[in-house]
């Protein structure tokens, strides 16, 4: 197996998806638990007022009188205040037998009583969006401002509010999704019509949002959470860099409003920096009230499958989903491998779904909703499934392929049994999981040098300011990885985003070296751990023993057991199948044949750096629709594709594998398909010349035609790095690509249809310039082929 290509999956989408790549966390730092009540004298506030998005709206919407906010008081008789918490609590979860644990307890009174700042580290299930409700209550209850819910997912937030309404709480939520609704929102808060606001951290990062809105409700906010908190820390398993900027909210609140910060996965270290972030001033943290519990899970029963290839471990998840009671959610590492998991499970009869970063956000919650009503056996997903998504009564949680963190794996499988008595959990961990972590690795923080120019770049735009896609051309980061970077910047102060792009603060800011080169050796840690996760054994050996070690459990004793994992209770799942039974599996995921889409817009700023191209590519210039035999991150034929184009392969002639898939798929496509190619005309490779000859004489033997052409590189210029924005790849590409034909084709290609044979694409502009070039030399069609697609 080599290496595997960048994924097709951004690994950030904010709003909608998980965090990008986990930079690991450490070993125990103590956290601080003493005890500092703090007051604040009495007075009013104004509530804001609300925002529009248009005069004409300001103007039809009758003004709204500024609202005295009435300030909370310290609660003297305690044993009164748990009594009305309790009653908040059973009007939440609708039981008139529950009652507040007694953390639940010390956190809501610390809130409302005492009115300071709290760290719940709790585990999953264990009812921390009880304690922000309940405070929610009884802080409104005494005249306090609406609570503001800072939550990273949509799924989270509707959780969250179908939650609150069962408690008669008001809550809505500002996102991405419900633009048209914002100034009736904004309206609603004005009014004091709205308990709760949950927004997004990257709704922080908003300019209008952070200008016109964020100060208000700093001002009247009666409650502050920041739900899942371990993402404000770079240490945690799911780091974001918008999530920083709630330091700077929480430095902005009136003295004396609380605040709650909650998670399951955090570490002593993911701990002790959030505690201190929570600290409005050097030292604050002290004064955090952190209350850590056990993260013990009686309901889960784990276990490790041997490490198999895709054919065997499908074959398995088949029969194990077709004899288990109940449904649940089949975890995958990449989109591509969550498609033709799922895709393979509903060809052998299952209800299943794929629930990936791809999945539109109407389509996630009619999903979501499907699996909570039991309509669907399973999800297929990534982690866009994860934070949030609450099915009491989830039956199992399998991973084909292991995440790179046992706690980014431990918030993972903490989705299941937390309703039920005994729940599955199965790891099936696969040859290729070292390669993706890889992958997702090689997007931690850019090099200094590259940051640098980065902050030029912005010094010499007019009015020191540029888009995203103006940088673009000024730095070799691919959009994803450049906007990670800028956000990270704009939290440290460096650069802040305005309308038009981003700007220059002017404030001095130095690269970290050291930092990062710590985050980067815990991540290695991390990766670490989970691969002596997967190999625990011997006596006494426990697994989730092992993960409750990783989270700094703080009630784990030495020599403790869970009893009911394959490793205490013996094996329980069943057996891996044979090569040979799975052998059904293994033909048809070695099926070929993956669309490439054709470009159809130039990237944005090409002409300023010397790329004469610019808005939509003119149809007559463009491509078909191409075919390529496997995705190179998913799963089947694509590690026969990896192992030969991979960044690590060799150079040679097709595998037999890949020459039959190749003319099945030429078949089907073109023959079967009614296209009528005339010649074949490949794209020399710098690094594999043996393999692209063989592919484009096989291909042309295949379909009866000759070849007629190559491209080439001109002046011998070598290849440039893959690794690039979209911008500086085409540049590259630009530069280097010539067309050299037969002498027969010079002057008969005029009305003539191409195949045009390359070994991989990734950006996809090779392609693009290369059926520009001959649609220009008179091509009536181009159809692309190669072997891989990234």
């Amino acid at each position: 197996m080599t290496d595997l290509p960048p994924l097709e999956e951004p690994p950030y989408d904010p709003e909608y998806d998980d965090a990008p790549p986990d930079p690991g966390q450490g070993g125990p730092v103590p956290t601080a638990t003493r005890t500092s009540p703090a007051g604040r004298g009495p007075g009013t506030r104004s509530a804001p007022r609300p925002a529009s998005s248009s005069p004409a709206a300001r103007a039809e919407r009758p003004a709204a009188a500024p609202i005295a906010v009435a300030e909370p008081v310290l609660v003297a008789d305690t044993d009164e205040l748990r009594t009305e918490a309790e009653a908040a609590l059973r009007a939440l979860v609708g039981r008139e037998d529950a009652v507040l644990r007694e953390d639940q307890w010390r956190a809501i009174r610390a809130l409302v009583a005492e009115r300071r700042r709290a760290l719940v580290v709790q585990r999953t299930g264990w009812g921390k969006s009880a304690v922000y409700f309940v405070a929610t209550s009884l802080l409104r209850a005494r005249g306090a401002g609406p609570t503001v819910i800072v939550s990273p997912l949509l799924a989270l937030m509707r959780d969250q509010v179908a939650a609150a309404s069962r408690a008669g709480i008001r809550a809505v939520t500002i996102n991405s999704a419900n633009v048209t609704e914002w100034d009736d929102i904004h309206a609603s808060i004005a009014a004091g019509d709205v308990d709760v606001l949950l927004c997004s951290p990257e709704r922080l990062n908003n300019p209008a949002f952070r200008a016109e809105v964020l100060p208000r409700l700093a001002a009247t906010a009666g409650l502050v959470v920041v739900d899942e908190a371990h993402c404000v820390s770079d240490w945690g398993h799911d780091f974001r860099p918008d999530y920083r900027r709630i330091r700077t909210l929480l430095e902005t609140l009136p003295s004396g409003t609380p605040v709650l910060a909650t998670t399951a996965t955090a570490n002593a270290r993911v701990s002790a920096d959030v505690a201190e972030q929570l600290g409005a001033a050097p030292g604050a943290h002290e004064d955090v009230l952190v209350l850590r519990g056990t993260l013990a899970r009686d309901s889960l029963r784990l276990a490790v499958l041997p490490r198999a290839d895709a054919a065997v471990r499908v074959a398995w998840l088949t029969d194990y989903l077709q004899g288990v009671d109940g449904s649940g959610i089949v975890y995958c590492l990449t989109v591509a491998m969550a498609e033709e998991v799922a895709t393979q499970l509903r060809g052998a009869g299952l209800e299943v779904a794929a629930y990936t970063g791809r999945t539109e956000p109407s389509e996630r919650e009619q999903l979501e909703a499907d699996l909570l009503g039991n309509r669907v056996k399973a999800l297929v997903a990534t982690s866009a499934l994860g934070m949030g998504f609450d099915k009491p009564d989830l039956a199992f949680v399998v991973h084909l392929g292991a995440p790179s963190s046992p706690i980014a794996y431990y918030q993972q499988i903490g989705r299941a049994g937390r309703g039920v008595a005994s729940a599955d959990v199965v790891l099936a961990p696969g040859p290729e999981d070292r390669a993706i972590w890889d992958y997702f690795g090689s997007l931690a923080f850019p090099p200094a040098e590259t940051v640098h120019e980065v902050l030029a770049a912005l010094a010499d735009s007019p009015e020191r300011i540029a888009s995203t896609a103006r940088l673009e051309t000024a730095v070799d980061l691919r959009r994803s990885r450049l906007e990670m970077m800028l956000s990270v910047l704009d939290v440290d102060g460096a650069v802040e985003k305005v309308r038009g792009g981003w700007r220059l603060t002017g404030q001095e800011w130095a690269y970290d070296a050291e930092r990062y080169a710590r985050v980067e050796a815990a991540r290695l840690a991390e990766q670490a751990a989970m691969l002596a996760y997967e190999a625990l054994g011997g006596d006494g050996a426990c697994r989730v023993a092992h993960l409750r070690r990783q989270l700094d459990d703080p009630e784990l004793e030495q020599g403790w057991r869970c009893g009911r994992c394959d490793l205490c209770a013996g094996p329980w799942t069943p057996a891996l199948p044979d090569a040979a039974s799975a052998e059904e599996v293994r033909v048809s995921l070695a099926r070929a044949g993956v669309e490439i889409t054709p470009r159809r817009q130039w990237p944005t700023g090409m002409p300023a750096i010397g790329v004469p191209l610019a808005g939509r590519i003119a149809v007559e210039e463009r491509s078909e629709p191409g075919t390529a035999l496997a995705r190179m991150d998913g799963i089947g034929l694509a590690g026969s594709v990896r192992d030969a184009v991979g960044a690590s392969a060799g150079d040679g002639q097709v595998g037999p594998d890949l020459r039959a898939a190749t003319r099945a798929v030429l078949e089907r496509w073109i023959t079967g398909g009614g296209i009528r190619v005339d010649g074949v005309v490949s794209v020399s490779s710098a690094t594999r010349p043996q393999l692209v000859d063989h592919l484009t004489r096989g291909a042309a033997a295949v379909l009866g035609v000759p070849v007629v052409g190559r491209f080439v590189p001109k002046d011998g210029l070598p290849p440039g790095r893959h690794d690039l924005n979209s911008a500086q790849r085409l540049a590259v590409v630009d530069r280097r690509l010539e067309l050299e034909l037969a002498e027969g084709a010079r002057t008969g290609l005029s009305g003539r249809t191409i195949l045009l044979v390359d070994e991989y694409t990734d950006s996809g502009w090779t392609l693009t310039l290369a059926a520009r070039l001959l649609r220009q030399a008179g091509a009536l069609a181009v159809h692309p082929f190669t072997l891989g697609v990234r």
